[in-house]
């Protein structure tokens, strides 16, 4: 017995596992083909992605589809496995980030943080990237699968459905993160039935992911015995020696208990799960960092108004600088207790999975 694969169309993986994208410069090529190496799908987060160019404070828009390009090249030629790219509708350069990852031919766009209604615009007709909404409901399942039909005739190529307990930012509203019926297995369940009838009518699958505080391979049973096809892990790939974060930010992940993880008002207007510390206590308690917004990243972000800019935060805690910002993680952060590697990390999830399996 051993993992079963995950698909999307032809594109098929042998691990259905997705290493979820984590930006700001979390999940870049080194993390990201080496996932990809052991079989599953490995992501690059383009948020913000071009923190480290010499130009990213005069020219932001030039300096991440630049840093995109190098990024998915790179990983390209570490690794011959599946390659994603993880692109938040809300940031303000994602039609032109879309349209560099098709260029450079990565296999699956996910497109979170807002509905990507637009999303298939962007195919060309050579292009083979598969392109994979993150949604937290059945009923935006529904309005993504009706609105691509009746605007492209394109069904999503699957569907990644991230539940309250993920780390970042969340698509619920604070008041229903602790809610039952918002709990990530109700909702794999309403979404997979929802997508049944379009499946149906179409002759066509689409795979769910299911995404948002898995920890262990008994943890991939379940939701594959829920009807996901597969599952998406972020947390669990920070503290391993391939992630591109520095070693105090991974450190702070093996650190972490459980009351350390606490939920923010992010400046961007969503609900976010970070690692506690004086950083954030700091602006809970009232105090900004005044600063001048030179990035203009997020379309939601009201930068007048927020103490802090949020891609300054996580960049600097990206470099471990953790007095300067602080870290996004999910509600399982708090489990990890040691530094391994990727290849490591997927084998015990494969022994977790085939022993609850069996």
């Amino acid at each position: 017995m051993d993992f079963p694969e995950l698909r999307f169309k032809d594109l098929v993986a042998r691990v259905p596992i997705i290493q979820g994208g984590m930006g700001v410069g979390i999940s870049l090529s080194g993390l990201s083909s080496a996932v990809a190496s052991q079989g599953g799908i490995g992501v690059i987060s383009a948020a913000m992605i071009g923190m480290n160019e010499p130009d990213i404070a005069k020219k932001p828009e030039e300096a991440n589809i630049r840093a995109l390009q190098k990024e998915i090249r790179k990983a390209r030629e570490n690794s011959s496995g599946i390659l994603g790219v993880n692109i938040m509708v809300a940031l303000s350069n994602f039609a032109e980030l879309v349209k560099t990852s098709i260029k450079e031919g990565v296999d699956i766009i996910f497109a979170g943080a807002g509905l990507p209604f637009d999303l298939p615009q962007y195919q060309t007709p050579e292009s083979r990237t598969k392109l994979v909404p993150i949604i937290s409901s059945a009923r935006a399942a529904r309005i993504m699968c009706k609105k691509w039909l009746s605007r492209f005739n394109y069904l999503p190529d699957g569907l990644v459905v991230e539940g309250p307990l993920a780390g970042g930012h969340l698509g619920f509203k604070k008041e229903q993160l602790d809610l039952p019926e918002f709990k990530l297995e109700n909702l794999v369940q309403e979404v997979v039935a929802e997508v049944r009838p379009f499946e149906e009518e179409h002759g066509q699958t689409i795979p769910v992911i299911a995404a948002g505080g898995i920890y262990s391979g008994e943890d991939i049973c379940r939701f594959l015995r829920l009807g996901a096809s597969g599952v998406q892990l972020g947390t669990r790939f920070v503290a391993t020696h391939e992630c591109d974060a520095d070693m105090a930010f991974k450190q702070s992940f093996i650190d972490c208990t459980e009351e350390d993880l606490m939920i923010i008002k992010s400046p961007v207007g969503m609900p976010g799960r970070a690692v506690r510390n004086e950083f954030l206590e700091d602006v809970e308690q009232g105090g900004r960092q005044p600063f001048k917004c030179v990035y203009h990243c997020i379309v939601t972000c009201d930068y007048k108004k927020t103490p802090y800019c949020i891609a300054s935060a996580l960049a600097n805690a990206k470099k471990g600088k953790l007095h300067r910002g602080f870290a996004f993680a999910g509600q399982t952060a708090h489990r990890i207790k040691e530094l391994t590697s990727v290849e490591e990390l997927i084998n015990s999830l494969r022994r977790e999975y085939v022993e609850a399996c069996s």
